[in-house]
C-alpha cells in the first residue's frame, strides 16, 4: 500500500483534489490538519507533554484542550513551534499507522497535509507526493470566498505557509512526483488529477 501525500496553500484547492481521489478510488483519506487537532484527546500524555514544553494551561477547567491557548504561544515563536511539533509529529504519524492497517489491502491511502514540505520531520514521509497549487491572487480569492473572510485575515494565514507562498510566487520548485495547477474548471482539475493517478497506479 502506498502514501499517497496531497498537499497544497491556502486555496489551492487540495481538498478538492483528495475528495476527486477518493470519490474514484474509494481509497482511504487522513487528513493530518484535522486530526492532529484530535490527538490531544486520544493521546493524554501529548498534552500533558505540551504544557510542560510551553509553561502553560492549555485545557479549561473541564480538562478539554482548548486550541487558542496553544496558538497564541508558539504563533511568533518558531523556536517553541519547532519544539512542540518535534512531540507532536511521532505521535501523529503512528495514528496514521495504526488508521491505516485497515487499508493495508489497497493500492494507495492518501495522506493530506498543508504544511508537509515544510516540516523537516516529515521530510521523505509517503511514497508519492502531490502538489496542488495556483498563483497567490488565485489562492487569496479562493479562501476569502470560501471561509467569508477578509483579505488581510487570509494574508495572515498565509503567512505560516511561506514555501507554499514562494512556490505558488516561483521563487522556488517543488519536491513532489506531480503538480496539479488548479486555474480552470472543476471539470479540468477533475482531469488533470486522474491523469495523475493514471500515471500513478494505472486506471482506477
Amino acid at each position: 500500500m502506498d502514501v499517497l501525500v496531497v498537499t497544497g496553500g491556502i486555496g489551492s484547492g487540495k481538498s478538492e483534489v483528495c475528495r476527486i481521489i477518493q470519490e474514484e478510488s474509494g481509497c482511504g483519506l487522513y487528513n493530518a490538519d484535522t486530526n492532529v487537532k484530535k490527538l490531544y484527546d486520544s493521546y493524554p500524555s501529548l498534552l500533558d507533554g505540551i504544557e510542560d514544553l510551553t509553561g502553560c494551561l492549555l485545557r479549561d477547567e473541564d480538562g478539554r484542550f482548548v486550541p487558542s491557548r496553544l496558538s497564541e504561544k508558539i504563533f511568533s515563536d518558531k523556536e517553541l513551534l519547532d519544539q512542540v511539533e518535534a512531540l507532536v509529529f511521532p505521535v501523529l504519524t503512528e495514528d496514521f499507522r495504526k488508521w491505516s492497517e485497515k487499508y493495508a489491502e489497497d493500492k494507495f491511502v492518501i495522506f493530506e497535509s498543508a504544511t508537509i514540505l515544510e516540516k523537516p520531520l516529515l521530510s521523505g514521509f509517503g511514497d508519492k507526493v502531490i502538489l496542488v497549487d495556483a498563483p497567490m491572487h488565485v489562492r487569496l480569492e479562493r479562501a476569502c470566498r470560501r471561509d467569508s473572510l477578509s483579505s488581510d485575515q487570509i494574508k495572515r494565514r498565509m503567512m505560516n505557509q511561506t514555501m507554499m507562498n514562494d512556490i505558488s510566487e516561483g521563487r522556488i520548485r517543488p519536491q513532489a512526483d506531480a503538480v496539479i495547477l488548479n486555474v480552470g474548471s472543476l471539470d479540468e482539475l477533475r482531469r488533470d488529477t486522474l491523469s495523475v493517478i493514471d500515471n500513478f497506479y494505472g486506471h482506477i
